[in-house]
């Protein structure tokens, strides 16, 4: 479970997140809102990118501020663009790297890249140079070096945006099949139907906590109302 206990995050004299409380327990939760809400700096929240300004965020009991290694062990983060988290030049080499942080043996992080780009349909890209994979290759690419790592939770922050229709719909299909639970921001509201939860954030609130069929068309008339009174 993944609790926020009246947390809030400030930059300087600006406030991102006003105070807030909850706890996500679904399988699949989905954050949605528009640029500068507050849904990225939530997102990093979760596996210790950022410390909140106040209060205490736990992940299965541990809190990202204190705990933060063990954190970062049960929750992976996958970025909007993936040149900001692939750092080796061959692709089996950075579905390995972390593996090996890990001082694993040999025969098991060979194991566990095996299976990983198997399940992902990515064995012949394996000694292709990551650099000249495509964006939707390149995004499935860091999917697998995070799941490799078997944590417990995933976050996604806005992981479809960079990509074309199909590449969308394979990213969206790897996060609906796969085990761990997974927290993902996005723009992609079509994307969000089959999901538990979505939180809607706006000017750092959270303006509705509901399923998919209430909070889609409650952000869509609040962009609406907005763009109404522009």
């Amino acid at each position: 479970m993944i609790e926020f206990d009246n947390v809030s995050m400030r930059f300087g004299d600006l406030t991102v997140l006003e105070p807030f409380s909850l706890s996500l327990a679904e399988r699949r939760v989905a954050v949605i809102g528009a640029n500068g809400s507050g849904k990225s700096t939530f997102a990093r929240l979760i596996n210790g990118l950022l410390a909140p300004s106040t209060g205490t965020v736990r992940v299965d009991g541990l809190c990202t501020a204190k705990d933060a290694r063990a954190v970062r062990r049960k929750v992976g983060f996958v970025f909007q663009n993936p040149d900001n988290q692939i750092v080796y030049p061959l692709v089996e080499e950075d579905v390995a790297f972390g593996l090996k942080n890990l001082k694993l043996p040999k025969a098991e992080i060979a194991a566990r890249v095996d299976a990983v780009l198997a399940r992902y349909g990515m064995e012949s890209l394996r000694l292709r140079p990551a650099h000249l994979l495509s964006g939707g290759q390149k995004q499935m690419l860091a999917i697998s070096a995070v799941l490799v790592m078997e944590p417990a939770y995933v976050v996604f922050d806005e992981p479809t945006t960079l990509l074309d229709l199909r590449n969308k719909r394979r990213v969206a299909a790897a996060i609906a099949e796969m085990p761990q639970t997974a927290v993902v921001v996005s723009h992609d509201l079509e994307f969000l139907t089959d999901f538990e939860r979505v939180l809607v954030f706006e000017a750092g609130r959270i303006v509705c906590d509901a399923p998919p069929a209430e909070a889609v068309p409650f952000y869509r008339e609040l962009m609406a109302a907005e763009a109404g009174g522009v």
